[in-house]
């Protein structure tokens, strides 16, 4: 006895259909064509999963050197400061300071040069 694979195939295609559902032209229409996009969208997702959190440490290193810099400090010694400070805000944190209080950030700046000197 023959084994149709009808069922199996189908739902398989309908798995990769579903997942290129908003792609363009054929990219969401035809099997072969989708299954290549599909996977080289997961590459891609799981490779930027990993990037965004890189991404966003430089955008937040950026914007710290900006208000250590408005402050007389470069962003290393800023940083060094910090530390000897035993401040324990991550980047993250600091930059949302440089950007939304700068005042507060002024303070935590001339704490950090006063442990330099």
């Amino acid at each position: 006895m023959r084994v149709k694979r009808g069922f199996k195939a189908r739902r398989r295609r309908n798995k990769v259909l579903k997942l290129a559902k908003g792609f363009r032209g054929g990219r969401s229409k035809l099997f072969r064509t989708a299954a290549d996009s599909v996977d080289k969208a997961l590459m891609y997702a799981y490779r930027d999963r990993r990037a965004r959190k890189r991404d966003f440490r430089r955008l937040w290193v950026v914007r710290i050197n900006a208000g250590a810099r408005m402050n007389d400090l470069s962003y290393s010694k800023f940083i060094h400061g910090l530390k000897l400070a035993g401040c324990e805000l991550d980047r993250k944190v600091l930059a949302d300071l440089a950007i939304s209080d700068p005042n507060c950030f002024s303070q935590l700046a001339s704490q950090a040069a006063a442990r330099l000197n």
